[in-house]
């Protein structure tokens, strides 16, 4: 595995190493002592697998109130997606700066990204599967979102005409959330 940090603090871009032949591949997409090594210890508590089936599905930018913020891990399976993570930490050199990643199935690559992030995606194929490890438990009551096209984060998504979902498309401006919450305490 090699690691590539992002231009935000925090986050990093993981390109796995297949083992090749005539038959296919082996890889391993985690290993506790190599995250050890690299400073990143957690306990992953839950899974969660995401399938998509069209292209230019867009979901997010999603995130959980403390004290439920998450970890995440995030790998594509199958398809081509182009992934998001803003960060809304409290006190960040980097609060409301977001960065972004295609990863794909062919690609083999992951991204980790760290609690008080805010996330989204978009499918830039059809049949997009994503997996992805958390390091705490998901609760309804605090999931939040802050809209996809935010003037005030500028994310350059590359399509114009999002499929997305009513929760979505409703969700909160960046300055809404700052109003309300000033950032997510992490620690």
């Amino acid at each position: 595995m090699k690691f590539k940090k992002s231009k935000i603090q925090g986050a990093f871009e993981i390109k796995l190493d297949p083992f090749e032949d005539d038959r296919g591949y082996f890889m391993r997409t985690y290993d506790d002592q190599i995250f050890k090594n690299k400073g990143i210890i957690h306990s992953w508590v839950q899974e969660n697998h995401s399938f998509s089936k069209n292209k230019n599905t867009l979901r997010g930018l999603h995130f959980q109130l403390q004290p439920y913020a998450e970890t995440k891990i995030v790998r594509a399976v199958s398809g081509k997606i182009f992934i998001v993570f803003v960060d809304i930490r409290k006190n960040s050199e980097n609060f409301g700066d977001w960065d972004s990643v295609v990863l794909s199935g062919e690609g083999k690559n992951m991204l980790y990204v760290p609690r008080g992030f805010a996330m989204g995606m978009c499918t830039l194929s059809k049949d997009c599967t994503l997996l992805y490890k958390m390091d705490n438990y998901y609760q309804p009551s605090y999931q939040s979102a802050i809209i996809w096209n935010d003037a005030d984060i500028g994310i350059k998504w590359p399509i114009k005409n999002p499929i997305l979902s009513e929760r979505d498309k409703k969700a909160q401006s960046f300055k809404e959330f700052t109003d309300i919450y000033g950032g997510i305490e992490v620690s």
